[in-house]
């Protein structure tokens, strides 16, 4: 029989908390006990696994979700780390996180009590294709191209390719200006990451006081009440603080 070889999974840091247990969880089929590494007030919470590459299906990055999702439930003060991080042995872990301490003791106090919320806005089509429509410049290309070949007409595309672009990051600019800024007046910290797809017109994370979320919510359903007929708002967490905690994962050689 083929001896497997173990590698400790590391899910995210915490600062030690009152009850650190967390129980266990089933990772491709097999049960595996969560456990802590510590150092001085600082744990990175972990479990034993067979030494491989894990692969981000759906399956394994929700098993890895909640887990941080049931860690935020015991504990105000969470340092997520991303999905797959593998390392040999609990001796590079303790390594690991001697090493990140510093970083760890500076983010405690900024991220104790605090959670991420996500907030992605996409144009829905009427309304998108009425902006292109009322568009004087884009109107008169439109109408270049529509009875040409594609030959005859590839400037003209190229230069309404360029107005279409230009009039989605104006309805880009809009929405950071009249629902991002809004936003961020009532978070601790926002920020705004880059659209994905034609379509999106605000790709953003807020960190918020977990004793302000319905306080926000209600701040986020009101711009949705406003915006809802020219727009889809997606609205997803509490998330730990992905977008405001930037960690190297790196065992320093001896």
């Amino acid at each position: 029989m083929e001896q497997e070889y173990k590698g400790i999974y590391i899910f995210c840091g915490i600062q030690k908390g009152k009850n650190d247990e967390f129980g266990e969880i089933e990772l491709e089929g097999e049960k595996r006990e969560l456990f802590l590494i510590t150092f001085q007030d600082a744990a990175i919470v972990a479990a034993e696994v067979p030494m491989k590459i894990f692969h981000p299906n759906k399956e394994n990055v929700m098993m890895h979700q909640k887990v941080l999702s049931r860690i935020m439930k015991q504990n105000d003060t969470v340092i997520p780390v991303s999905f797959g991080n593998v390392f040999q042995s609990k001796e590079d872990v303790e390594v690991l996180l001697e090493n990140l301490y510093p970083q760890f003791k500076k983010l405690f106090p900024e991220i104790k009590g605090k959670m991420e919320v996500g907030l992605k806005v996409t144009g829905k089509k009427e309304w998108l294709e009425s902006q292109f429509h009322d568009d004087e410049q884009i109107g008169k290309l439109a109408e270049t191209v529509r009875d040409k070949s594609e030959a005859a007409s590839y400037y003209e595309r190229i230069q309404l390719g360029g107005a279409a672009q230009k009039m989605i990051q104006s309805l880009q600019n809009k929405l950071k200006q009249e629902v991002f800024h809004s936003l961020k007046d009532s978070s601790v910290a926002a920020k705004a990451n880059d659209p994905i797809g034609e379509k999106m017109l605000l790709n953003a994370a807020f960190l918020i006081d977990r004793n302000k979320e319905e306080e926000f919510d209600r701040h986020v359903n009101k711009l949705h009440d406003k915006w809802e007929d020219k727009v889809d708002f997606s609205y997803s967490g509490p998330w730990p603080a992905y977008n405001f905690v930037n960690i190297k994962l790196k065992v320093e050689e001896a």
